[in-house]
């Protein structure tokens, strides 16, 4: 989704839906657990392919493949765009609870986009933001679009479940192709930068996001308000409630002026069904899958031997020869992080299976660093035998390149697509994009001076590229692997 995401959870972690809490020792936290789905009331799927869907009454659910990782990143627990990694970096983290850990229901069902959105639900999103007129079908897109001077709102609605929405406004004046020869403006799709002003209050902010979240079906919503943007826009982050449980990755985001109006936002208009229902895990056995996850990734190039050591000995000032020492980085002797982990709630967190983004159950543990602010880590919570292992290349395929590209979000009106990956320092990378009715293929280049002496080692990087059309609920694919890239 657009950047408008909140990643910072509070301290102690409310859901709606609270079954039983009990209080850490000495943490100030609260562990929380939501009740369990009552029998029978949820049914398993009918083919592995179609894991969201509600099957049969009879028999197992069929195994989820989760893209990505268990947790939502290649390779590691989940964590949201802008957290520290989990995984600790070369080390390791190590998560300890500061309490007893709840064990939860025993079974929960994952929740699945499904059907089109339609005009009339369109329009009730349109009216909630203060948009007039009626919305056209372009292609498998919803547009209200500004006025001939480019001013006023515009809004884009994927026709396709889960209904991804952007909104922008428009301030006016020469905008994309209007614009006048040698003047600085926006490109298409992208909204005019903020005058000014002071930002309303939180209180103000969460008023004005009423209206939207209503039409949205999200009066229930966990709201937060904190984060200000170019010093005058409030933000507004609205986590809904789905199934009875809180979620995690399928946020509503609002920007909201300093007149008090909405001037952007992003979310998703259709809410997921009810799906197959899988046995999980508690909260205690989560933690220590979280913790094997994050045993870290090894030394990655720093420090390190200068030159090949001895193959077997090395002789002493006293000519006797001893056994060579192994050669060891320094991130070889450091230990693992120690992160105290004051909450455990057990919800819905944004998953890729099988191609589509579903909400699979998940515990979402609250990690509290000393020095630095508390962030949410995942892990799933459906049981691992239910969990298929990684597709595997056919044996006349040799190995599958690896995704190079490790996830993508979306900005302004969906035609700002910003993708991030792990790259060297000394290279520079470009990012284009090849687009389609169906997917947006996202190729990275890499240039760098063979002849430069560079340190071996990897750091993120994240590119952005206009696309044509607002991106809507068309899959991102790396070039490099044919794969198709999680969202933020």
């Amino acid at each position: 989704m657009s950047g408008t995401e909140n990643v910072r959870r509070r301290r102690n972690v409310l859901a709606a839906s609270v079954a039983a809490g009990v209080l850490l020792a000495g943490g100030g936290g609260v562990y929380l657990a939501v009740a369990a789905t009552a029998p029978g009331e949820a049914t398993p799927a009918a083919a592995a392919g179609k894991a969201g869907r509600a099957g049969d009454a009879i028999g197992s659910p069929p195994p989820l493949r989760l893209e990505g990782g268990d947790g939502g990143t290649e390779g590691g627990p989940g964590i949201a765009p802008g957290e520290p990694d989990p995984g600790g970096g070369p080390n390791g983290t190590v998560y300890k609870a500061k309490g007893p850990l709840p064990d939860g229901p025993s079974s929960a069902a994952v929740h699945r986009p499904e059907g089109l959105v339609t005009s009339a639900e369109v329009t009730r999103l349109a009216e909630a933001l203060g948009i007039e007129g009626r919305p056209s079908l372009v292609g498998d897109v919803w547009t209200i679009g500004p006025g001939k001077d480019a001013s006023g709102p515009r809004l884009d609605v994927a026709r396709k479940a889960p209904g991804n929405w952007s909104y922008s406004w428009y301030d006016g004046g020469p905008v994309g192709d209007s614009c006048l020869k040698g003047k600085e403006c926006p490109p298409p799709g992208e909204a005019k930068p903020s005058r000014g002003g002071s930002p309303v209050s939180e209180a103000a902010a969460k008023a004005a996001a009423v209206p939207v979240l209503k039409a949205l079906g999200q009066d229930d919503a966990k709201v937060t308000a904190t984060q200000v943007m170019n010093g005058s826009v409030r933000v507004v982050n609205a986590d809904p409630v789905i199934g009875g449980l809180p979620t995690y990755g399928w946020s509503t985001g609002l920007h909201i002026g300093p007149d008090g109006r909405p001037v952007a936002g992003s979310g998703m208009l259709k809410e997921p069904v009810k799906g197959a229902t899988y046995p999980v895990i508690g909260a205690a056995k989560a933690l220590a899958e979280l913790n094997e996850d994050s045993k870290g990734t090894g030394p990655v190039g720093i420090g390190g031997c200068a030159t090949d050591p001895p193959a077997d000995v090395q002789t002493e000032g006293n000519g006797k020869d001893e056994p060579a020492a192994p050669c060891q980085s320094i991130v070889d002797t450091a230990p693992p992080t120690e992160v105290p982990v004051t909450a455990a709630v057990f919800g819905l967190a944004a998953k890729d299976v099988a191609g589509e983004r579903l909400l699979v159950p998940t515990w979402l543990f609250t990690a509290d660093p000393v020095d630095a602010a508390p962030y949410t880590v995942t892990q799933t919570a459906v049981a691992p035998e239910y969990l298929a292992p990684p597709e595997k290349p056919a044996p006349d395929q040799g190995t599958a390149p690896v995704r190079q590209i490790q996830s993508y979000r979306t900005a302004e009106d969906g035609r700002k697509l910003s993708v991030t990956f792990w790259g060297g320092v000394c290279s520079t990378y470009t990012a284009k994009a090849v687009e389609t009715p169906a997917k947006v293929t996202v190729r990275i280049d890499e240039k760098s001076d063979p002849g430069r002496a560079c340190i071996m080692i990897a750091k993120e990087i994240t590119l952005t590229v206009t696309l044509q059309s607002p991106l809507g609920d068309r899959s991102v694919v790396d070039a490099a692997s044919g794969q198709t890239v999680p969202r933020h």
